[in-house]
């Protein structure tokens, strides 16, 4: 089946992992089968040891367009005119851009400066890739926070990844796991289930150890998860750095879910909310 990841890193992220290049990412992607991946850039100093630059990554899409797609990402800090916010937006756009992010910065997810960001965002249909733990994005147990962005900005697409969003699966998600890894058998009643039902502008990507182990550490809650929010999930690896255990493509490989379901995550999904 045809394969879209979208959340990979191409460049180096963090200083003790060795940086990922076009070529290796490219031989993964065809050891893999993955036919597209989209490129995630990182500019603020919270998500990275060392930046990856937006004005990087989407020229790596337009040398080979047939199997990369990128996003871009602007700190919402940085030193920029409120006037050039949305021209910059657009000139990003002009050069390729199918997305906002990864969006990974230190700051509760409601600041006010990344609210800018996804007014922009929603205006431009950029999807938003929120990178959510204990020092990104921040929020507390329940979501409040995104809740009120998902109302606020209904015409922008948000998706949930990283542990504060993965953990939020479980309905005794506490402080602690925002920030972790839960393994314990799930609870219903989980914000990131109640988020995705209510709100047609929640999506989630099931990359990393977070998403993995958000469906792993209960199989059949996890199965049904996807069944019931197949339209609004994106398979994804967060692969940064050569050797790195990818556990999706074993966890996938297991799962039991209906050809329908199976083809949305893959790949389906990616080619609605993208415009492939």
């Amino acid at each position: 089946m045809k394969i879209i990841d979208t959340h990979v890193h191409v460049g180096q992220v963090w200083s003790h992992y060795p940086p990922m290049t076009e070529d290796g990412m490219l031989e993964w992607m065809d050891a893999r089968g993955v036919e597209q991946a989209v490129l995630l850039p990182l500019e603020s100093p919270e998500g990275a040891s060392f930046p990856i630059l937006t004005r990087e990554v989407l020229p790596m899409a337009r040398r080979h367009p047939d199997r990369f797609l990128a996003f871009a990402c602007i700190d919402p800090r940085a030193s920029i005119r409120e006037a050039d916010l949305k021209p910059l937006f657009e000139s990003y756009v002009e050069q390729g851009a199918r997305g906002f992010g990864e969006h990974k910065v230190g700051l509760p997810i409601d600041d006010p400066l990344s609210q800018r960001l996804y007014a922009l965002a929603g205006e431009l249909r950029l999807p938003v890739l929120l990178h959510m733990d204990g020092v990104r994005n921040t929020d507390r147990v329940g979501l409040p926070g995104l809740e009120r962005m998902l109302r606020q900005f209904p015409d922008t697409v948000f998706i949930g990844h990283a542990p504060a969003w993965w953990s939020s699966i479980s309905g005794d998600c506490t402080e602690a796991d925002l920030n972790g890894y839960p393994s314990s058998p799930v609870t219903p009643g989980g914000a990131a289930d109640r988020l995705l039902a209510e709100y047609p502008n929640m999506w989630a990507d099931l990359s990393a150890g977070s998403g993995a182990r958000a469906i792993s550490r209960d199989l059949a809650f996890g199965q049904a998860f996807l069944e019931r929010h197949a339209d609004q999930l994106l398979f994804a690896t967060d692969y940064l750095f050569f050797g790195q255990d990818v556990p999706q493509f074993d966890l996938f490989a297991q799962l039991q879910l209906s050809p329908d379901t199976r083809a949305k995550l893959m790949h389906r999904n990616a080619e609605r909310l993208l415009g492939l």
